[in-house]
């Protein structure tokens, strides 16, 4: 898809291509500023090298313009989903335990492979599995 935008752009040229930039940045933008553990760094590199062609070709002007407007509106949508993450706490504080007992178990668990990926003599003790219980609803 990036290799798709940056023929586009070259396709369509400096004129034609300033209404659409912020959509081409949008993508790109995420996947600069992504950091997820299993990102693929070509991935990245490629995002960069668009980035740098659509510099060259629309001009450091317009094309600051653009990404600063991608930029904003990342960061609304991010602090937007961390203030509807709160309301709901404070709304529905039955399903933020839930969420907090689920990442607690996650975390321990992150926490029994680490040991043992560092000592592989250590075996951790895994919880039994109680098909039920863990069906249960969290009171």
């Amino acid at each position: 898809i990036f290799k798709f935008l940056g023929a586009v752009s070259v396709d369509l040229g400096k004129d034609r291509i300033k209404p659409y930039l912020p959509t081409i940045l949008t993508p790109l933008y995420r996947e600069l500023n992504s950091n997820y553990a299993e990102q693929d760094p070509t991935l990245k590199n490629l995002s960069q090298e668009i980035i740098e062609l659509l510099k060259k070709l629309v001009g450091l002007e317009a094309f600051s313009l653009a990404f600063s407007s991608v930029q904003k509106l990342a960061n609304q949508k991010r602090a937007m989903r961390k203030k509807q993450r709160a309301l709901q706490t404070v709304a529905n504080p039955d399903i933020a335990a839930r969420r907090k007992l689920k990442r607690h178990k996650n975390k321990a668990e992150t926490r029994k492979r680490k040991i043992e990926s560092l000592r592989p003599t250590y075996k951790a003790k895994r919880p039994r599995s109680h098909a039920l219980k863990d069906l249960a609803m969290v009171e």
